[in-house]
């Protein structure tokens, strides 16, 4: 009884405030048209085909019978499991001994560079590297050792990359983990004579068993639905996504594409909602809390050297990696290293291959798309921690459920909605092909990466200090921009930039829908590597690196000086 007054009296506060209303309304409209609708599509091409009399399985038949695609299959399920095998055992090294075992200060710093660099770099760089230092002409095999018949393209390639790429969100995740478990437990233990091996894996494993299976999701899900790495370095072994674009592009074969992409939806949507519904929870059960004191790190020489030498080595690989590009945008031929530095490539790019021009309309973009996400997420996060309606549950999951969906997929969904109006009326056509679109594609990427921050920051906040502010007789939307936000600018400012990041970086959905008006960083990046053209494309990742690097430090800085922490400091 009680229950149900009390949301009786939620939703005569709701009707009562015309702004939150309006609010719901058009974030509904928002992420029904641009998430739900593009995928509802999708699944309308795939089953219905009027020749064949409407509701049919014909279009999957015709593509399951493409030896190629049934190959793509098995190829992205592979090269997913290994990825994320592969990442997770990495990341957990490199936690464990941060965390753990007592490392020198170049390590630590070492180990702080490799968790930034895939933030601030576009997502196919080290395939560039790969190619520039392992390939038939690469620095290493070819000038140093003397390998000529040597190939990085293809299984292998993708999947070495692939893990040096997301190996690092693996080690986040964990070295969270690890600095949440009490140190009385594994102390314990080894009190009563076990070894630190045993302690690992009788006591400190099963604790993270949660957390394992939720960074070899996260990192299947990322490499099955990976469109660059394979692009470059994948040569003729074909995964879903790229067989997906090619299948649009090379084949004009719109529908067929429409089942392939629903075939990898089907993949991916599993995959997210058995980590989100199931491990995440699981996690939070097990690992709860805060340590109770400070761990005392393993200072034994015979642990300390080996791990730290190994970790260090691979750390500075990787660093090495990531220079291997702008050190290649600075040799007239690479390989040949006794040749002088040139800064020719660089001029090239913005003398002629309209550089400015990708870069203004990359930035631009970009930056129209950043405020609109990092407020669209809080306006989001706000509604779903504190009101209670009953569409907030739609809202949530529908903008979440981007996180599930691979670039190539909403690609071709917004080409089926859009090309000729929503559902074929021409309602909304002029969108396609437009700014418009590319802008709402950055958007609906980066919304859920600023709403779980959003979420996160929110829940932390005590409602009484909002409802002490409408009691002043605030509306809705003066309570949540004079209280809530200021509250939470830290994380507005963390997803401001990180949509940003994210946006001038993106290239699996926008490559299918950026046209000949519209030159974009990543896509130029991507045309020339292709080519072989590794000194232009080495160029124009150069100096994307720089400007990604430089709105993170600059965000840094802004939160450091003016943010909430500071006014907290400060008071």
């Amino acid at each position: 009884m009680a229950k149900s007054q009390s949301a009786a009296l939620d939703r005569k506060k709701l009707m009562a405030d015309p702004v939150m209303v309006c609010t719901i309304v058009v974030l509904i409209t928002f992420l029904t048209l641009f998430i739900l609708y593009p995928l509802a599509i999708l699944l309308v091409d795939s089953f219905y085909a009027p020749d064949d009399g409407g509701v049919t399985l014909s279009i999957f038949q015709r593509i399951m019978a493409m030896p190629n695609f049934r190959s793509a299959i098995g190829n992205t399920l592979k090269v997913g499991f290994l990825v994320g095998i592969l990442s997770t055992v990495v990341g957990l090294l490199f936690a464990y001994v941060e965390v753990y075992v007592k490392v020198g200060k170049v390590v630590g710093g070492l180990f702080k560079v490799v968790s930034m660099l895939p933030v601030v770099s576009p997502p196919f760089v080290l395939s560039l590297s790969m190619i520039m230092l392992f390939g038939k002409a690469g620095l290493i095999t070819r000038h140093l050792l003397g390998i000529y018949d040597n190939s990085v393209y293809g299984f292998w390639g993708i999947v070495i990359v692939q893990s040096l790429t997301f190996f690092p969100v693996c080690y986040m995740m964990f070295r969270g983990l690890l600095k949440n478990i009490d140190p009385s437990l594994e102390e314990a233990a080894r009190d009563m004579g076990a070894s630190r091996m045993k302690v690992f894996l009788t006591v400190t494993f099963p604790l993270l068993l949660p957390g394992i299976g939720n960074a070899f999701l996260v990192t299947f899900i990322e490499s099955i639905a990976d469109f660059a790495n394979p692009m470059i370095i994948g040569g003729s072994y074909d995964t879903l996504a790229t067989t997906i674009y090619l299948q649009i592009t090379g084949a004009y074969d719109k529908q067929g594409a429409a089942a392939m992409a629903v075939v990898l939806l089907c993949i991916t949507l599993a995959m997210f909602l058995v980590q989100k519904y199931y491990l995440e929870a699981k996690t939070a059960a097990t690992l709860t809390g805060k340590a109770s004191r400070a761990r005392m790190p393993i200072a034994d020489k015979s642990v300390t050297i080996p791990l730290t030498l190994l970790c260090g080595l691979g750390a500075a690989f990787v660093i090495l990696m990531y220079i291997c590009v702008p050190i290649g945008a600075l040799f007239p031929t690479w390989g040949r290293t006794f040749t002088p530095f040139t800064l020719k490539w660089f001029k090239l790019v913005f003398t002629r291959y309209h550089g400015f021009q990708a870069f203004r309309d990359s930035f631009v973009l970009s930056l129209i798309a950043s405020p609109i996400t990092a407020l669209l997420s809080m306006i989001i996060s706000y509604l779903v921690v504190k009101r209670k309606f009953k569409a907030k549950g739609f809202i949530e999951a529908v903008s979440m459920l981007a996180m599930a969906v691979p670039g190539t997929v909403l690609g071709v969904g917004y080409i089926r909605g859009f090309s000729a109006g929503v559902f074929r009326t021409g309602f909304l056509q002029g969108i396609y092909g437009s700014a418009a679109i590319l802008i709402i594609v950055f958007v609906v990427r980066s919304l859920p990466t600023g709403t779980r921050s959003g979420i996160s920051a929110l829940r932390q906040i005590d409602k009484s200090i909002e409802e002490s502010a409408y009691d002043m007789g605030a509306d809705s939307f003066k309570v949540f921009m004079t209280v809530t936000l200021p509250l939470i600018k830290d994380s507005f400012l963390s997803g401001l930039v990180t949509a940003f990041v994210r946006s001038i970086t993106a290239i699996s959905a926008i490559i299918l829908l950026v046209t000949p008006q519209f030159l974009l960083i990543t896509v130029q990046i991507n045309e020339f590597a292709e080519k072989g053209s590794y000194g232009i494309a080495c160029a124009f990742a150069s100096i994307l690196i720089l400007i990604t690097y430089g709105s993170v430090l600059l965000m840094n800085l802004f939160i450091k000086f003016f943010g909430t922490s500071q006014k907290i400091k400060e008071d």
